[in-house]
């Protein structure tokens, strides 16, 4: 097993060398090549696709959704081309390509020794927007992350996202990060919060684009326990290439919400988001796979 992950691992640098030595116009016209054999070749998770929008948007039309559809696999061809280039650009590059556009909302709170959560998610180039944020700030930056499977991909993956200065840290050791980097000088805690949760009986259900959603538990716990300030992460395209990133307060005070309120307010900003460019969006999830 360890052979064939170093053979994945070994492609998958090859791959980042050939894309990291285009330049940004040739890097869009294979993200056109990508498109093209996604959706028309391969029909990567087209059902899924098609279904997560029709029943999203019931209001549209058959040609509206379609649209939709298109331009999400071309958002996706991008994002997956400009998570190789992520590799290889330089923190000046990064900068000119993600925008923080308001990191000193969080000094009010730094000032006060007072650690914040930010919660992104899959919209928008997430991948950029998790080394940009550490080049906008010298206070400490955690990001808690999904270990991959592959030690060689993920020990290099772990390598280039803290290479501009963010802390790495596993999900599987959530609370035992909080109270580590709680302590001291404070901290800039990031948890992806729109992925699907393996169990529903943890999860917290929402409503979100008209159907009963279950969401991650630990945003919400862990922000509850410490009492930090939740920010909402907003990623906009600018134009090709370029993204903006937007801090939103959600609560500077999540102990005194009701149990649930904080995911449904995440989850309520997450949707006026989708819905303004759902195009935007990754569609490719099987997000309503598990049902209360």
């Amino acid at each position: 097993m360890k052979i064939v992950n170093f053979f994945l691992a070994l492609v998958t640098f090859l791959f980042i060398i050939l894309i990291g030595i285009m330049p940004f116009f040739i890097l869009y016209l294979f993200s056109g090549l990508v498109y093209f054999f996604l959706y028309h070749v391969f029909g990567y998770r087209k059902k899924i696709v098609y279904d997560n929008i029709r029943q999203s948007f019931p209001e549209l039309q058959e040609n509206e959704i379609r649209k939709i559809v298109s331009l999400s696999y071309k958002n996706l061809s991008d994002i997956l081309v400009e998570g190789f280039k992520g590799f290889t650009l330089t923190k000046n590059q990064i900068k000119k390509h993600h925008k923080v556009i308001n990191p000193e909302i969080f000094e009010k709170y730094y000032d006060k020794g007072i650690s914040v959560i930010a919660l992104p998610n899959h919209y928008g180039n997430w991948e950029w927007g998790a080394m940009s944020p550490s080049l906008y700030t010298k206070h400490r930056i955690v990001a808690l992350y999904k270990p991959l499977s592959n030690q060689f991909l993920d020990g290099f993956m772990r390598k280039n996202r803290s290479r501009t200065g963010a802390h790495l840290k596993s999900i599987y050791e959530t609370a035992k990060v909080f109270q580590e980097f709680t302590e001291g000088k404070p901290s800039l805690f990031v948890l992806a919060a729109d992925q699907s949760p393996s169990n529903p009986k943890k999860a917290h259900w929402v409503k979100f684009l008209g159907r009963d959603t279950a969401f991650l538990h630990g945003p919400e716990t862990y922000a509850r326990k410490h009492d930090l300030p939740v920010f909402f992460v907003d990623i906009q395209r600018v134009k090709r290439g370029f993204y903006e990133l937007e801090l939103i307060l959600l609560t500077e005070k999540p102990d005194e919400l009701a149990p649930g309120e904080l995911t449904q307010m995440y989850a309520a900003k997450l949707e006026a988001v989708i819905r303004k460019k759902p195009e935007n969006c990754l569609w490719s999830h099987r997000r309503w796979k598990l049902k209360r």
